[in-house]
């Protein structure tokens, strides 16, 4: 039997409407959690692999390894300010994405921020589940355990995201 992960992520409002803040307390240094987001073999564990330069405004193509069909999008570097702050524009055949992860030192672990700008609150409902399982993939992948079932966060946690948006 499994248990379904409790969802953490907030709608907090912006400028531009709202943004989805998700955090995460990774196990290892900023310098190893900086890695597991941005080198191809280490994203491959828990995002997907990308091919590319990756450099400030460059462009990356990402290869979502854990959706249905294995789809790639455009990745556009943003910012990137080396370990505490990546920044990019995801774009495939929906809307772009707005996505910042920031990293913090805190003693042998460190503090992930996870942002995605003016989120569509009418998909938020998807859109949140599936962020809180690939964080918690990107937490497995480094701690080395057997990686989460998105069927433990959707639609199990469809409607925690929903109530933040009404």
């Amino acid at each position: 039997m499994t248990t379904t992960p409790t969802p953490t992520g907030r709608l907090v409002p912006s400028a531009d409407g709202h943004d989805l803040v998700v955090t995460r307390t990774l196990p290892g240094s900023i310098e190893d959690a900086w890695v597991s987001i941005t080198e191809p073999q280490r994203t491959a564990r828990w995002i997907g692999r990308w091919e590319g330069t990756g450099a400030l405004g460059e462009t990356v193509k990402l290869q979502l390894g854990f959706e249905e069909s294995s789809p790639w999008s455009d990745v556009e570097i943003t910012e990137c300010d080396a370990p505490q702050r990546l920044r990019v524009l995801i774009t495939d055949e929906n809307e772009p994405w707005d996505i910042s992860i920031d990293l913090t030192s805190a003693g042998e672990r460190t503090e992930l921020r996870f942002v995605m700008c003016r989120v569509d609150l009418t998909t938020i409902g998807e859109i949140g589940p599936g962020w809180e399982y690939y964080l918690d993939q990107l937490v497995a992948s480094i701690s080395g355990v057997p990686l989460p079932a998105f069927g433990d966060y959707f639609p199990a946690q469809r409607e925690y995201y929903e109530d933040r948006a009404r």
